[in-house]
């Protein structure tokens, strides 16, 4: 992929959670220009003060992506800043469940749809045109096996992210040959605590940490990568 400009521009949403600034971390040690996507302005900060960038490689911009007009400031914000997107890293999460197929409150069917489909739907809609006008682009992100083994009492959350892997595997179909690819990361758990080295068992043997999904988050954007499309890589270590 062209780095015009001194390196990668990165917009990584859900930026404030363990896998976004394990991703930001990482991106920032190869060189990256970062542009950080959450909800909550003092979080952002937080994770800007982590990283200690210069102002000219750090973006922090607030938004709700579950609304279309907000993901399109965003792109554009980063656009203005710096010239264009690279790699989306679309790291958004949150699971609701628990409750049986017969008990589903259809609002918390509504709600998982809001936090994964839609917002997957509105950063793509934003950030994809001006990658495949460029002739270069990575689009990535997080899903987990339930979205195609679903377990009891997480439909809704399966429903979700079943929904957000096809969006985002009909579009590596639609941008095959043009040098924008679309890729999934399947994880069963995030170990943010680290309780897979610390406390081994086999309940936690599966689980993935925030630094190892960084890590290939990071090879899937570089030039190594631009054979991989349309693919779920699982991260489960199974």
């Amino acid at each position: 992929m062209a780095m015009p400009g001194g390196g990668l521009v990165v917009l990584i949403t859900g930026a404030t959670g363990p896998v976004g600034r394990a991703a930001a971390a990482r991106f920032a040690a190869d060189g990256a220009r970062l542009a950080l996507v959450g909800r909550d302005p003092g979080r952002l900060d937080a994770v800007v003060r982590e990283l200690g960038l210069p102002e000219d490689r750090v973006l922090p911009v607030p938004a709700d992506l579950r609304d279309g007009e907000a993901a399109r400031a965003v792109a554009a914000t980063v656009d203005a800043r710096f010239g264009r997107i690279d790699v989306l890293l679309h790291l958004v999460g949150g699971w609701t469940g628990g409750t049986a197929v017969v008990d589903l409150d259809p609002d918390e069917v509504r709600r998982m749809l809001d936090q994964h489909l839609w917002t997957t739907l509105h950063v793509v809609q934003a950030v994809v045109p001006g990658m495949v006008a460029r002739g270069s682009g990575r689009v990535l992100a997080v899903s987990s096996p339930f979205a195609a083994s679903p377990g009891p009492r997480g439909a809704s959350y399966a429903i979700a992210k079943a929904g957000e892997e096809i969006l985002l595997r009909s579009l590596a179909r639609e941008t095959a040959g043009t040098g924008v690819t679309a890729n999934l990361l399947v994880v069963r758990a995030v170990d943010a605590a680290h309780e897979r080295e610390s406390a081994p068992s086999p309940r936690n043997a599966g689980w993935t940490t925030p630094e190892e999904v960084a890590e290939v988050l990071s090879f899937m954007a570089s030039p190594a990568a631009a054979a991989v499309n349309g693919q779920r890589i699982g991260l489960d270590g199974r």
